[in-house]
């Protein structure tokens, strides 16, 4: 069972950032946790579609897409693979698409919002580096939570 962020925050604020960004509710799950992966991309989602076909053990996959709306960086058959391959939830500083089927899904999914637009497929971007959003760093490795108030991360 997932802890309430606010609970969490109140416990070991000093502990964890706080991301001040809102983003939306968008997958079947609101609450959810799990190691930190990352990506680091814009209008590209061909690493996020790589690393969400692999094992994910329970982990979160924050996408920066570097704000962009332009394009979906996660659709409805990305975020249907990171179910079936045990992932968490994934966090999209960006745009995702499909949002009624990813809304079915038993994953937790947070975004800026959505844009039916296809993304590239060139495989541009880095996979597992620190990056920051809104001026939240998320590491690799490190522990992060989301619900409905919002996104805690290990410091």
């Amino acid at each position: 069972m997932t802890i309430a962020t606010a609970d969490l925050y109140d416990e070991r604020g000093d502990a964890l950032d706080s991301l001040a960004l809102q983003l939306q509710d968008i997958g079947g799950r609101v609450a959810f946790d799990g190691p930190v992966r990352t990506v680091r991309c814009h209008r590209d989602n061909a690493l996020v579609k790589q690393v969400l076909a692999t094992p994910g053990g329970g982990a979160v996959l924050v996408v920066d897409g570097g704000g962009s709306l332009e394009s979906a960086l996660v659709g409805d058959l990305i975020a249907a693979s990171a179910v079936a391959n045990g992932w968490a939830g994934i966090i999209v500083h960006g745009a995702i698409r499909d949002r009624a089927a990813i809304g079915q899904l038993p994953l937790g999914v947070k975004a800026l919002g959505s844009n039916p637009r296809k993304s590239a497929k060139d495989g541009v971007g880095e996979l597992d580096v620190p990056v920051t959003i809104a001026g939240v760093q998320f590491r690799p490795g490190a522990h992060v939570w989301a619900d409905a108030d919002g996104v805690l991360v290990d410091r």
